[in-house]
């Protein structure tokens, strides 16, 4: 049973990359609000889960998901979007494919709200995030979850732009 589950979030991924593999990369700019890698955590693996070879520009995809290491959400939602589900897909393949990384889902809203309501919503998008990894074969013993609400806005304004840079979990390997 065990096998059979490993095979099939292999072939899971292995689907993912390849339908992802078509696609343009953008790279982060210095200015973008995505988080940057550091390339001892995550660096890109040469096979995939399934322990096939990649390509070039699946390494490249590869390697700009996991450089990602924040995953927005919209306006009082704690719903992950195409986005954010590719930025998942990759770090828990690469969570699979190194059972020693441990990490924390930091979750995060946007200055709108009650505390308490924040400190709820929060907590719901690092579980969100948490739920995904499982379901893609990373141990639940390895991951933590924590909520922030809104006590740790990357932009300070008050504006539509600085609140959607607020709302979100973030990945942070130990």
């Amino acid at each position: 049973m065990k096998k059979r589950k490993y095979l099939a979030v292999s072939l899971l991924i292995a689907l993912a990359l390849a339908g992802c593999a078509g696609e343009e990369a953008t790279k982060p700019t210095a200015g973008d609000e995505k988080g940057a890698a550091s390339a001892e955590t995550a660096p890109a693996t040469d096979k995939s889960a399934t322990g096939a070879a990649l390509s070039d520009q699946e390494k490249q995809r590869r390697a700009e998901l996991l450089a990602q290491r924040r995953v927005h959400f919209a306006f009082d939602s704690s719903t992950i979007d195409d986005e954010a589900r590719a930025i998942i897909e990759a770090h828990a393949a690469h969570l699979v494919a190194n059972p020693q990384i441990k990490l924390s889902l930091e979750g995060n809203c946007d200055e709108r709200g009650t505390r308490e309501y924040n400190l709820a919503l929060g907590e719901r998008r690092a579980q969100a995030v948490e739920k995904m990894m499982k379901v893609l074969g990373v141990a639940g013993n390895r991951i933590k979850t924590v909520s922030y609400g809104e006590e740790k806005p990357l932009c300070q304004e008050h504006n539509e732009s600085c609140w959607r840079q607020n709302r979100r979990a973030e990945i942070v390997y130990k």
